[in-house]
């Protein structure tokens, strides 16, 4: 037994116990006659005590030795500590050391374990297993888990079955660039990583297990953010014989559960939006509602006067920043410049200051009257000691920048707060989106999610307006999850694969085995998928998933501590019979 405690759990009612622990040497502190050893687990700290008159001098003499990281046992009786650290749980014993076992010794760590550690990312991503060392990490790992069992907990409590699906799949169109797998028993073939589990939990509901969940691995070869992993983690999750609101109650009643045990919060409201009105209103189908600062669109009251660059515009819109009337011409100018960046890529923008008397003061007073920007005042909102910003420019561009800066205001002003939690439901999404290069449609969600019905008829005349039976789960102003009710027969899905471009042959090859099961009595169902990675790292009140991961690529998608991706040898390349000509 290496030890009969962890380092986390001795305190005053364990004095006079005789205790074994186990750990790594966290620091120490040598006063010549005394010797202190912080020791670390998993659990906690635990403070060590090596005294030249009540400790063996030969267990004395190696504790001098013991460096930072060095893996101990020791085996000692608690006693109470005489200078006692509240801010631990075992701030007040210290172990009276009699017997110490190096069981390694280690190398001085590339930087501290410690809370506030000296080492930058990159050499902390080279090092990751001395960085989960390390109480932030470790500890968003143990959130990580914490929220994955309750999810398992919710959902098999509501007769949810957890499935299992495969890795080695077939490559299909689902908006992102597959990884693919040779296969040396089939010569010139290739699997694909599955970017969802899509089809297959479709065919369990064919099959009759008519609820189904997985906490399963996806993988994307697509440009990586902050949010973002070539492989990540999906709450997928399928019904039969439901109807979109049974979907959405049921994945309310999720968040509902893991906001009060994760966070000890209550929501009662989920509010549900459209798609449009989350474009017009926020500039985005994702909307952080913990905020106002809602568009208002101007075209009514801004257009026709003699300001050629709104009269040009097809959208100009705008939004009152609360309490920004005091702002100086730096700070505008400062402003202005941000959504000038080539990320942003506004041309330019137009201010009103609202004073406090009523009145208004504009950058463009040379064509707009008191009467004008009190209608802009109107629109947006606007209070005294407010400050109006507009845009104007291609209606979707222009949403789009002013979403931007409206995001990044809320984080100059302190409006997004990780421990406020504002879930909603967008609704009513597009069924496709027109693709302005290839002049051809393809599928908002994917190819399986079903129109709605009353707006079947518009797929011949104007596609770009049915509307899907898809809706997601949106969070603190990120999709933490979405979904759609499928299509389940095969004469709609047949329809679907031909306003996508499918030819009838291409739609069988890489889907014939769904359609044929279709045949066979498949039932209606529909289901979410929520990103856990990113649920995790919300509820733990961060921006980025990575650090709730236990071993992340980098932003090329490298892993840096074991080097991969890497070249393979040609021997395996042979048996593969894959040539590589790089240009």
């Amino acid at each position: 037994m290496y030890r009969s405690h962890n380092c986390g759990e001795l305190n005053a009612s364990n004095i006079n116990t005789e205790v074994t622990l186990a750990g790594w040497v966290q620091k120490s502190r040598d006063k010549g006659f005394m010797n202190w050893v912080d020791l670390r687990d998993r659990y906690g700290i635990t403070q060590l005590i090596f005294d030249e008159s009540r400790t063996d001098k030969t267990v004395f003499e190696l504790a001098k030795t013991l460096g930072r990281e060095f893996v101990i046992q020791v085996k000692g009786t608690v006693i109470e500590r005489e200078a006692k650290n509240k801010n631990i749980p075992t701030g007040e014993i210290e172990i009276l050391v009699s017997e110490l076992t190096i069981l390694n010794t280690a190398l001085t760590p590339p930087f501290t374990i410690e809370d506030e550690t000296d080492g930058g990312e990159d050499i902390r991503m080279k090092y990751r297993y001395l960085d989960i060392r390390r109480n932030p990490v470790k500890n968003s790992l143990l959130f990580r888990h914490k929220v994955a069992m309750e999810v398992r907990k919710y959902l098999s409590d509501l007769d949810f079955c957890e499935v299992e699906t495969p890795y080695l799949i077939k490559s299909t169109p689902e908006g992102a660039r597959d990884f693919v797998v040779p296969s040396r028993m089939n010569e010139g073939q290739f699997y694909a990583l599955p970017q969802s589990p899509q089809t297959f939990k479709q065919l369990l509901m064919v099959g009759g297990m008519d609820k189904y969940f997985q906490i399963v691995k996806c993988f994307r070869d697509e440009d990586l953010r902050a949010d973002r992993q070539p492989e990540f983690t999906q709450i997928d999750c399928e019904m039969a014989f439901v109807e979109q609101e049974d979907i959405l109650n049921i994945f309310e009643g999720l968040t509902r559960h893991l906001l009060k045990e994760i966070k000890g919060i209550e929501v009662d409201k989920f509010p549900r939006i459209t798609y449009d009105y989350a474009m017009k209103t926020y500039g985005n189908d994702k909307p952080d509602i913990r905020f106002g600062m809602k568009f208002g669109e101007l075209n009514e009251f801004a257009q026709h006067k003699e300001f050629p660059v709104f009269n040009a515009a097809e959208l100009v819109v705008g939004i009152a920043v609360p309490g920004a009337g005091n702002y100086t011409r730096k700070e505008i100018d400062g402003l202005i410049d941000w959504v000038k960046r080539p990320q942003v890529g506004a041309s330019g923008m137009v201010y009103v200051k609202c004073n406090e008397d009523g009145t208004y003061k504009s950058s463009v007073d040379k064509f707009y009257d008191q009467d004008d920007l009190t209608n802009w005042a109107k629109a947006t909102e606007a209070n005294p000691g407010d400050m109006i910003f507009v845009l104007s420019g291609p209606a979707n561009k222009t949403r789009a920048q002013l979403s931007a800066l409206r995001m990044e205001l809320a984080t100059r002003l302190g409006l997004r707060n990780p421990e406020e939690f504002a879930p909603l439901w967008v609704v009513d999404f597009p069924l496709l989106e027109l693709d302005e290069e290839s002049g051809r449609y393809h599928a908002m969600h994917h190819p399986f999610t079903s129109p709605k019905p009353e707006d079947m008829a518009l797929l011949e005349t104007e596609p770009g307006k049915v509307r899907a039976n898809a809706y997601d789960m949106v969070l603190n102003g990120n999709e933490i999850g979405g979904g759609s009710i499928r299509i389940h027969d095969k004469a709609t899905q047949q329809l679907m694969f031909k306003y996508l471009g499918f030819t009838e042959e291409e739609a069988k090859t890489q889907f014939g085995f769904l359609m044929d099961a279709f045949q066979f009595g498949a039932p209606p169902h529909g289901g979410l998928a929520f990103g856990l990675d990113r649920l995790v790292a919300i509820l733990g009140g961060q921006e980025t998933i990575r650090d709730f991961i236990a071993f992340p690529k980098n932003n090329s998608g490298r892993d840096v501590m074991i080097d991969a991706p890497a070249a393979i040898d040609d021997a395996q390349l042979k048996e593969l019979r894959i040539k590589v000509d790089i240009a």
